[in-house]
């Protein structure tokens, strides 16, 4: 991929990032999501690019933009695939909480894995603890070698987890074990950026949480030469085995045998994302800990976007002061 294009999908999770700031904390994440959604294909279109989303907003019988599928750009240029999360953190926006994102990852045809929107177990380590991680193994047995790859001892090892009711017994587990423990709500992908991170104290990342979303972690972890495995889970096996589950789980199978892809199958990183030629992009919504929020005065907003490119292993930190009035109108009637 050209170098330039970096900039130019920075631009696109910017007007994804200041769509939704316009629905914070107003308990409605659906408006939320769809304002940042129509932004962020405004500006994907605008691009010269030949786009496919393959990680998007669900199949096209189910999101009317950004489905699976869909092409973007302006069918010049590169031909590339785009995984897409135009709010990581849609709830959080919608309670004006931190750790919001606009998300955007890039790379040739063919790099990202085609996971279905279903579960995913994941485990994140940054590049000093690279070929240390299994899935095969025990949690346990993956934070011991983790440990020994970062020559401490268990006791100074930090692992992020979802705080979710189906981590409970992971949690204490973990804690018996004389971990540190971070229990976040929501938000693995800038949690799993932390990892790879070298002012952050996040060693690793474990825990279940949505497919899509592990997909653009494998991207980003990739670009930073992290570490990643990830398992495919069906609904039921995580959720519980009511009916409902279990047909829901039994569609997710299907899905993943028709792609070719093997469920419960631990996958490693160069199966998830093939290439580190990846431009990853991500403007914070609200302040956390890897992004300053979007703060706005009147029709000023300032922004700050994490922009990584694989290839050369760079990563920007972007300030952007924005004259909301100046945008395209198209962009407009979704900021303002």
């Amino acid at each position: 991929m050209r170098r330039e294009l970096a900039i130019e999908f920075s631009r696109v999770t910017e007007a994804a990032a200041l769509a939704g700031y316009k629905w914070l904390g107003r308990g409605d994440k659906n408006t939320a999501d769809g304002a940042a959604v129509n932004a962020m294909r405004i500006m994907l279109n605008q691009v010269n690019i030949d786009g496919t989303i393959v990680i998007g907003e669900g199949e096209i019988d189910e999101a009317p933009m950004l489905f699976i599928g869909e092409k973007v750009g302006t069918g010049l240029g590169d031909a590339v695939d785009i995984a897409v999360d135009p709010i990581e953190g849609t709830r959080m926006t919608a309670m004006g909480q931190a750790n919001a994102l606009a998300v955007l990852a890039v790379g040739d045809k063919g790099c990202f894995l085609n996971a279905p929107d279903m579960y995913m177990e994941k485990l994140i380590v940054g590049p000093s603890a690279k070929g240390s991680i299994d899935l095969n193994l025990s949690l346990e047995a993956n934070l011991h070698n983790v440990a020994a790859a970062l020559n401490k001892p268990l006791s100074e090892l930090t692992v992020t987890i979802l705080a979710k009711p189906r981590h409970d017994e992971t949690i204490a587990e973990m804690q018996k074990l004389g971990v540190r423990v971070f229990a976040i709500p929501d938000g693995d992908v800038a949690a799993s950026i932390l990892t790879c991170m070298p002012d952050s104290e996040v060693d690793v990342l474990y825990g279940i949480g949505g497919a899509p979303e592990g997909v653009v972690s494998a991207a980003v972890i990739r670009a930073l030469d992290g570490d990643m495995q990830g398992r495919l889970l069906a609904r039921h096996d995580v959720k519980g085995d009511s009916e409902e589950n279990r047909r829901i789980g039994e569609q997710e199978l299907a899905r993943c045998a028709a792609m070719g892809i093997e469920a419960g199958k631990a996958l490693r990183l160069d199966e998830m994302a093939r290439s580190d030629n990846v431009i990853f992009s991500a403007t914070g919504i609200t302040k956390g800990d890897l992004l300053e929020g979007i703060s706005r005065k009147g029709n000023i907003a300032t922004t700050e976007t994490l922009l990584i490119r694989g290839k050369s292993r760079t990563i920007r930190r972007i300030q952007s002061i924005h004259y909301l009035d100046r945008k395209d109108p198209d962009v407009q009637a979704h900021i303002l």
